[in-house]
């Protein structure tokens, strides 16, 4: 036994000491930056040299241990390339848990394939990245990168910690400039973060931070983009898609953008405008000749993902996207535009961030950004604004991914900062009408029909495309307070023109009502229960937020089993505070009917990290009430 104490003991000296001599052994890393974490990242470096107005290269180095399979994407290695775009170089070393070189991988064991699929057009949009499936965990990945590019107009942004659940060692930005370009910066959320920024001359800009602990994700905690560090970057004078541009201004910026990317890219041929004058015929009225073609380009066309950073902001020809059925964003916008523009009818492309977690174009940051097209046609002072990626979306609906949010409106006189339609928590609607029975074994059956409309359109009226399987495990989980359920014919309405999306569904559940003895007891609740598991989080550090607030109306009618009478009926019960309004009621018809009434009414806000609490609260009471029962008493 002693000599075997010895035998681990000087294998643990000869790791510790092999370890020492390289930086990337995991016994190295501090125990404050491994809690949380699902990978450290040992060094993340960017070196930005702009060299012209037309030049920029990237280098990057950036090395990752990654403690389980939850920070494997912590890796980062891939770049995207295409004919603006080369890749000097890229090269990823594997290390052990302590350090040991286990796999080289040089740019040859790269995968490389299409960034676009199903397309032949963008066959030079591709994506160079590492495939390297882990033998066991911890390892570490150091994976270095080049690239240069002639496109300026967009740099990229820089984030000191890239998301929840990792932890920095050491981050280092490196950029430099000509001071003839027009250089600027825009710095996020530095107050809480030792940042330090190393050199700032009128060439060159270099920042440092170290030692940045994981921070662990909290319920409704905004994005990491919006609470964590981060700096944007751009130039007054740039290059895009080869083209020269100068702007300082938003209206500079759009008109530069209208006539130098997207000037030329409209042109159809003459028999698709004589297809389409046919379509529109005598029509006058701008909204139908506009809805008459928003329904042609769904028909006709899909939509195919081109990556962001691939492909730039200059569209594919309209020709193109009518010749072959296909286009990205940008492309359907701008072939829209272009069909509309044969009935006279204007249009403005509209750049955007496009995500369900609502981000701004920054209005006082001139700049290239954004990572989706949409298209703005005016009507009076407000826009119709077209989503030309969706073949199922209904005329003039912005869904989650495009609402309420700052964009971009490139007009013929310049750009425009607009904020896109805002669905009023009190519109976001769902609204519930029927009817269930129980039986005197306490089984259950009923309908109900569901409407939806606002916010709330978008997310049920997906539901319409699933398989028949899907749609059982939807309403399954939607309906996880019935035990033993079973669905009966469900139908749907899906009413683009007044975008309302109805559900009519049938259902029943044997032994609702529990039988105890001489009672039976049932939740009255059996549709709309608020389950929502808020968690307690003790010194919870970050604000919360709720993105889009609601408005549930319910109105069931119950009929009871015979044989049965009413000993307790919950009160009727009534909520509001700063989050919201709840109210329930429930109205005595006779002996074995009862109608129940529920509304719930959720503001959508921002809201600060001692709040929590109290919304916590807020919610466990609707939940609680949501779960009252009723007790009957056999006669």
């Amino acid at each position: 036994m002693k000599n075997l104490c010895c035998a681990l003991l000087f294998l643990f000296f000869t790791l510790t000491s092999f370890a020492q001599k390289n930086d990337y052994s995991i016994l190295k890393i501090s125990d404050s930056l491994k809690e949380n974490a699902n990978a450290v990242v040992r060094l993340d470096q960017m070196d930005i040299n702009i060299l012209s107005q037309r030049s920029m290269n990237i280098k990057k180095q950036r090395v990752v241990t990654v403690l389980n399979q939850k920070g494997l994407s912590e890796i980062d290695g891939y770049e995207y390339y295409d004919k603006s775009t080369s890749i000097k170089g890229v090269e990823a070393v594997v290390y052990d848990a302590f350090g040991n070189e286990i796999k080289k991988i040089k740019k040859k064991d790269f995968k490389d394939q299409s960034a676009v699929s199903g397309s032949t057009l963008f066959s030079d949009n591709r994506v160079l990245y590492l495939d390297y499936t882990p033998v066991s965990y911890p390892f570490t990945v150091a994976y270095s990168s080049e690239i240069e590019t002639s496109n300026t107009a967009f740099i990229p942004k820089w984030y000191f910690l890239s998301g929840y659940n990792v932890s920095v060692e050491n981050c280092i930005l490196n950029v430099s400039y000509p001071n003839n370009l027009g250089f600027k910066k825009k710095e996020f959320q530095f107050s809480d973060f030792k940042i330090k920024k190393t050199v700032d001359t009128d060439t060159k800009l270099s920042y440092k931070a170290a030692n940045i602990p994981a921070q662990k994700e909290e319920d409704y905690s905004p994005y990491p983009s919006d609470l964590y560090p981060k700096i944007m970057m751009g130039l007054e004078h740039f290059h895009l898609e080869g083209v020269d541009g100068t702007a300082t201004t938003w209206e500079a910026f759009g008109k530069w953008y209208g006539e130098k990317i997207l000037s030329g890219t409209t042109t159809l041929p003459e028999e698709t405008k004589v297809k389409i004058k046919a379509l529109v015929g005598d029509e006058k009225d701008l909204v139908k000749k506009t809805k008459i073609i928003y329904d042609y380009v769904q028909k006709k066309s899909r939509y195919v993902n081109i990556a962001v950073g691939i492909g730039g902001w200059k569209p594919m020809m309209a020709a193109d996207v009518d010749r072959l059925g296909y286009g990205d964003c940008k492309a359907l916008s701008n072939y829209t535009k272009a069909l509309l523009q044969i009935v006279d009818v204007p249009s403005y492309n509209t750049i955007l961030y496009g995500d369900r977690y609502k981000a701004n174009i920054q209005s006082d940051f001139v700049s290239m950004q954004g990572n989706h097209m949409i298209l703005a046609v005016p009507n009076g002072d407000n826009y119709i604004w077209l989503e030309c990626t969706s073949q199922d979306d209904p005329f003039g609906y912005q869904g989650t991914f495009t609402d309420d949010r700052d964009v971009l409106v490139v007009k013929p006189e310049g750009g425009e900062i607009v904020r896109t339609k805002i669905y009023e928590d009190k519109g976001n609607t769902q609204t519930g009408k029927g009817i269930y029975t129980l039986n005197e074994n306490g089984d259950f059956s009923g309908v109900l029909k569901i409407a939806s409309q606002g916010s709330q359109y978008a997310s049920k009226s997906r539901i319409e495309t699933l398989q028949p399987h899907e749609k059982e495990k939807h309403y399954k989980e939607y309906w996880d307070n019935i035990n033993n359920l079973k669905l009966g014919k469900i139908t749907f309405t899906n009413d683009k023109e007044n975008i309302n999306f109805i559900e009519d569904v049938q259902l029943s559940a044997s032994n609702y009502g529990v039988i105890s003895g001489s009672k039976m007891i049932f939740t009255v609740d059996a549709f709309n229960q608020n389950s929502a598991n808020i968690k307690r989080i003790r010194n919870r550090k970050s604000p919360f937020q709720i993105q889009r607030g609601y408005l549930d109306t319910d109105e069931i009618e119950i009929n009871l089993p015979t044989g049965f009478s009413i000993e307790f009926l919950p009160q009727n019960y009534e909520l509001k505070g700063k989050f919201g309004e709840y109210k329930t009621e429930i109205i005595k018809n006779n002996d074995n009917k009862l109608v129940y009434k529920r509304s719930m009414f959720l503001n959508k806000g921002k809201y600060s990290n001692k709040e929590y609490d109290e919304y916590r609260l807020f919610m466990e009471q609707v939940s609680k009430n949501d779960n009252a029962k009723i007790i009957l008493t056999r006669n």
